[in-house]
C-alpha cells in the first residue's frame, strides 16, 4: 500500500472514547464518532460531532463516509447526525445483522421496521476494498468482542475498534451476545500478523494514573508487551484469563441506551406521545419476585 494518510485523533473523555478523521488531500472518512450523552438527566448534546465538523471544515475536507467498526454498547454513535449534515453514508460490518437480531428482541423492536432494515446504507464484508477518494480502504472483520466487529486498514495503519487495547490493559471482552473468545484470539492473531511497524489505532484507552492516554499501539509493541496475548500466549492460556476476566466485569454504564441508539445506524427513539422520546432499560428480575 502506497497511501499516506494523516489521521486526526479526538478524545471523548467521558466515554474515553477515540474518534478518528483520516484524510489524504481533501478525501477523508470518519471512524467511531459520539452523541454526548448524559445518563442522570437524559441530555443528549453534539459537542462531540460538532468538533469534526469544526475539523472537517477548517480543513476543507471532503468526507466520503462514516465508518463504524460495531454497534458499541459504551457509547452513542453521532452517525445519524453527522450523516444528515455531510450527506455521506454509514458504513458497517455485515455481521451487524446478527447484533440487531438478538436487541430487536430485548428492546421489543420489530424486526422488519426500516430503522433496523435500513439502518446503515452500505454492509461491508472481510476482504472488501473501496475507495473513499483518494483512500484505500481494506476491511478486515475481527470478530470475537461482537459478532460485527471489523478494521479498517489504510495505508500503513490499522483502525481496530474495541479487538485490542493499549499493551498494559489488554483486550476487548467477549462476554457479548455473540462474543466469541476463540474468534478473538484469532481476529488479534491476523492483526500481529501484519508489518511490524503498522500503526493500530484504538476506539478506547483508560490510562491509569500516571499514564498519558494513547491512540495507537503498532503492531510490534503489541505482539510484544500486550499483557493478555502477545506472540507468545497460547489460546488455551488466552481462554483461561479472558473467561477468569469476563466473568468479573460488570456490564457497561451505557450499555443499553447505547445499543437501542446505535443498532438504529444512530438514530434516536422515534418521538412518542408529547414528542418525546424514551431509551428503554430491559428489568432482569431475580427471584422470588412476587408482588413486584
Amino acid at each position: 500500500m502506497t497511501s499516506k494518510p494523516q489521521v486526526e485523533p479526538l478524545f471523548h473523555e467521558s466515554t474515553g472514547t477515540w474518534t478518528y478523521v483520516v484524510h489524504e488531500g481533501r478525501d477523508a472518512v470518519v471512524i467511531d464518532p459520539v452523541l454526548d450523552y448524559e445518563q442522570r438527566s437524559g441530555r443528549i448534546r453534539t459537542d462531540s460531532a460538532r468538533d469534526v465538523l469544526e475539523f472537517i471544515a477548517a480543513n476543507d475536507l471532503r468526507v466520503h463516509f462514516i465508518l463504524e467498526t460495531h454497534a458499541h454498547a459504551d457509547h452513542l454513535s453521532s452517525a445519524a447526525f453527522l450523516r444528515a449534515r455531510l450527506d455521506v453514508p454509514v458504513a458497517i460490518g455485515s455481521g451487524i445483522a446478527s447484533v440487531q437480531d438478538h436487541f430487536s428482541s430485548v428492546f421489543a423492536m420489530d424486526r422488519a421496521d426500516p430503522a433496523l432494515t435500513g439502518a446503515f446504507d452500505r454492509l461491508l464484508a472481510d476482504g472488501e476494498v473501496f475507495s473513499a477518494g483518494a483512500l484505500s480502504i481494506e476491511v478486515m472483520a475481527t470478530p470475537g468482542h461482537t459478532a460485527d466487529s471489523l478494521s479498517y486498514r489504510i495505508g500503513d495503519n490499522v483502525f481496530v475498534g474495541d479487538t485490542l487495547f493499549a499493551p498494559d490493559l489488554g483486550t476487548a471482552r467477549c462476554d457479548f451476545p455473540g462474543g466469541s473468545i476463540d474468534q478473538l484470539y484469532a481476529s488479534i492473531t491476523r492483526l500481529h500478523a501484519l508489518p511490524g511497524d503498522t500503526v493500530m489505532w484504538l476506539c478506547h484507552d483508560y490510562p491509569p494514573e500516571g499514564r498519558e492516554r494513547r491512540a495507537s499501539v503498532t503492531v510490534e509493541e503489541s505482539r510484544r508487551d500486550n499483557r493478555l496475548l502477545s506472540a507468545d500466549t497460547s489460546l488455551e492460556a488466552f481462554r483461561r484469563v479472558r473467561a477468569e476476566r469476563d466473568a468479573g466485569l460488570a456490564a457497561p454504564k451505557l450499555l443499553y441506551p447505547s445499543l437501542q441508539v446505535n443498532i438504529r445506524g444512530g438514530r434516536l427513539p422515534p418521538a412518542g406521545a408529547g414528542g418525546r422520546r424514551h431509551l428503554c432499560t430491559p428489568l432482569q428480575l431475580e427471584p422470588p419476585a412476587d408482588g413486584l
